[in-house]
């Protein structure tokens, strides 16, 4: 992308640096996907790997250095922020969960997830950090300067870099080509005012390179990355300012607030909700500042969903009669639609009819959603149906 610096991407990116001292990489890919990625690099260099920086501990960006390194080379050291060591804990005591919910994001099953070789991907990455630092780190190498910075974003392990003698930042994931995403639903609290700070903090630096998490770099072009930064940062603001708003109005029940938050304009096309949604991060402000309680005097103490759905298919006239109603719903208000549904697969989990007509609801959501993470979500909601079961 520029001399002596190379950026490629494979799902997510990897940026490298040649130094004086050997290679300093920023992230490192899936481990399925680096040894593409590695060989590419490998058309451009032959040094050896001397630093890793990991800007945060996703599977896509913290597993795949060993298909860099060098056969006769030492081990370089590796630096993270102090928060991602908890990260993997977290991740080896929780892979269950962890590989049921990543099964569903990418419109699967837990069942067809834990149908593989048996080991979980949520664990301790073959090469784990060697250098923590808490708030910002400076590393000279090899005649180049690596300013190392954290903030929370997508993570709270997040780090971005920034070369000044190349001009070139490296932004993780706080830059995707595409809308952040600070909503995700089945995720981790996520930080949407931390991020559109950072975004600003990186505008200042005005850069003339810039080497994205996931997606095209922007090369030699600052007035286009000045504007990818910008307009970023006031995207997440205008909706953690709506949803802060609506929280201050009497704290209303969660789900009429969502309603209240308009969609800031995405006409841009680093501004697309292709993945993420802006519906998604409100409900994410909401949680940061609000419990876990969504408002509704019902759901303080519920009564288990089997029972609300028994009763409630019982007074439509049985399961089949609501699940008759949602698909006559789906076209005109496919949101009810799926409530619907939701009881009726509850109340008769086994009758076939229903599970059918409650895959046949939320394929047809699926097909509609602009956005993969819920239009996925909705896929595996589908193939849950198809077996009879809600999302368990």
């Amino acid at each position: 992308m520029t001399d002596g610096v190379y950026y490629y991407a494979e799902f997510s990116g990897v940026t490298a640096f040649e130094t004086e001292e050997g290679l300093v990489l920023v992230d490192t890919g899936l481990e399925d996907n680096a040894p593409a990625l590695a060989e590419t690099i490998r058309t451009e260099t032959d040094q050896p790997v001397d630093t890793v920086v990991y800007t945060h501990g996703h599977l896509d960006h913290a597993f795949g250095l060993e298909a860099f390194l060098l056969e006769d080379q030492s081990d370089p050291r590796v630096i993270a922020h102090e928060n991602m060591p908890a990260r993997f804990d977290r991740y080896e005591r929780t892979s269950g969960h962890n590989e049921a919910i990543n099964a569903r994001q990418f419109g699967g099953t837990a069942a067809e997830q834990s149908a593989g070789d048996g080991e979980s991907q949520f664990r301790w990455p073959e090469y784990p950090p060697t250098i923590c630092y808490r708030d910002e780190l400076t590393l000279d190498i090899g005649g180049l300067t690596f300013e190392v910075r954290h903030s929370r974003g997508e993570t709270d392990d997040h780090s971005w870099v920034y070369c000044p003698e190349k001009d070139v930042l490296c932004t993780g994931d706080f830059h995707i080509n595409v809308a952040p995403n600070p909503g995700n639903p089945q995720k981790v609290q996520r930080y949407p005012e931390e991020w559109a700070e950072t975004l600003r903090e990186m505008a200042a630096l005005a850069p003339h390179h810039l080497c994205p998490g996931h997606g095209e770099p922007v090369v030699d072009a600052p007035d286009e990355i000045q504007n990818r930064l910008g307009s970023s940062a006031e995207y997440l603001e205008s909706i953690v300012e709506q949803t802060i708003d609506a929280l201050n109005d009497g704290s209303p029940p969660h789900v009429d607030i969502i309603h209240e938050v308009d969609a800031p304009d995405c006409d841009a096309p680093w501004l697309a909700e292709t993945y993420d949604e802006s519906e998604f991060i409100a409900r994410n402000v909401i949680r940061r500042y609000g419990g876990w309680w969504s408002g509704r005097p019902s759901e303080l103490k519920p009564a288990p969903r089997e029972r609300l759905a028994s009763e409630l298919a019982s007074l439509a006239g049985g399961a089949d009669v609501l699940a008759d109603r949602a698909l006559a719903l789906a076209d005109e208000d496919v949101r009810l639609s799926c409530h619907l549904a939701d009881f009726a697969l509850e109340a008769a989990p086994g009758n076939e009819s229903v599970q059918a007509a409650v895959a046949e609801i939320y394929r047809h959501r699926a097909s509609e959603e602009r956005n993969l993470m819920s239009g996925n979500l909705y896929a595996a909601a589908a193939a849950y149906a198809s077996e009879g079961r809600p999302f368990r």
